[in-house]
C-alpha cells in the first residue's frame, strides 16, 4: 500500500521564506527520486508563479478543487515539480466554503484522489491561520515551520502551535511539528545568533540543523520562473535545501 505523506509549511507571519523552502526542498526531493506535488494554498500564487506559471492565465486553480470539488489533477501543471495551481480567486474560497459541511477537510479530500500518484505533496499555505491554513493542517501528517531568525516572527510559532493544538483536538488528532527551520539567517548579526540560541531552548530537537542563509539568489530565480537549485545549482542557497532534503528524509533516525 502505497502511503504518501503531506507535509504543510506554515507560519502565520508573511516573509519568511515558505514559498521558498515548500519549492526547492520538493524539488530537492525530486533530485533524491521522490515523486512530489507542490500544493498552492495561498492566493498571491507565489509558488505558482515561481515555477513560471501566471496565475492570471488559468481557467481553473485549487479555488475550484476546494469549492467546486473538480479533481484536484485538473489543476496540476507539470513543470520542475508538479504544482497545484492557486490563482487570486483562492481568497475568496473561505466565504465560499464557510457554509460548508465539512469545510475543514475539502482539502484533505482532494488529495485522497492521487495519495497514489505522489510519495509526498507540500502545501505552501497563506500567512495567516485562516481556513486555508485550517484545511492544509487538517490534511497534513507533519508541519514545517520556516522562521525567520527575529524575535516578532518567533511570537508567531506561539500563536501556530494553539492553533495546531486547537486542530489535533478537533481534526486532525496526529499532527505533529516536522521541525522549525531557521530561514533568511545572516550570521554575521548577534541578534541572528540570539535568535537561534532561543529556538534551540525552546524547541531543542524540533530545531532543523539545516540553517537557510539570505542570498540574493531566493530573489533572482522565481523572476526567471524557476527554483534555486536549477537557477544556481552549486550556489549555497542549492546546498542548503539539499541538506534540508537529506534531514527531512532521514527524519526516522533524527
Amino acid at each position: 500500500m502505497p502511503t504518501c505523506k503531506v507535509i504543510a509549511f506554515a507560519n502565520q507571519k508573511g516573509g519568511v521564506a515558505k514559498t521558498t523552502t515548500t519549492l526547492n526542498l520538493a524539488v530537492a526531493f525530486v533530485e533524491e527520486g521522490h515523486r512530489v506535488l507542490c500544493c498552492d494554498m495561498d492566493p498571491q500564487g507565489n509558488l505558482t508563479m515561481s515555477q513560471g506559471i501566471d496565475p492570471d492565465t488559468l481557467d481553473k486553480s485549487m479555488y475550484d478543487v476546494l469549492v467546486h470539488h473538480i479533481s484536484i489533477r485538473e489543476v496540476v501543471k507539470h513543470r520542475e515539480v508538479d504544482v497545484a495551481c492557486a490563482s487570486i480567486d483562492l481568497a475568496g474560497a473561505e466565504i465560499a466554503m464557510s457554509t460548508m459541511i465539512g469545510r475543514e477537510r475539502q482539502l484533505e479530500k482532494a488529495l485522497k484522489q492521487v495519495e497514489e500518484d505522489y510519495d509526498y505533496v507540500f502545501i505552501d499555505t497563506p500567512p495567516s491561520l485562516g481556513l486555508l491554513t485550517i484545511n492544509a493542517l487538517t490534511a497534513a501528517d507533519t508541519v514545517i515551520v520556516p522562521v525567520q531568525c527575529e524575535y516578532l516572527s518567533m511570537r508567531g510559532l506561539v500563536q501556530l502551535q494553539n492553533t495546531l493544538a486547537m486542530i489535533r483536538e478537533n481534526l486532525n488528532p496526529d499532527v505533529e511539528i516536522e521541525g522549525i527551520l531557521p530561514t533568511l539567517v545572516d550570521l554575521r548579526t548577534l541578534h541572528a545568533k540570539e535568535a537561534i540560541e532561543l529556538l534551540e531552548e525552546n524547541f531543542g530537537d524540533r530545531l532543523f540543523a539545516s540553517r537557510i542563509r539570505k542570498t540574493v539568489r531566493f530573489a533572482e530565480a522565481p523572476v526567471k520562473g524557476m527554483s534555486v537549485l536549477k537557477y544556481d545549482p552549486d550556489g549555497l542557497a542549492a546546498h542548503s535545501y539539499r541538506q534540508l532534503a537529506k534531514e527531512v528524509l532521514s527524519h526516522g533516525n533524527r
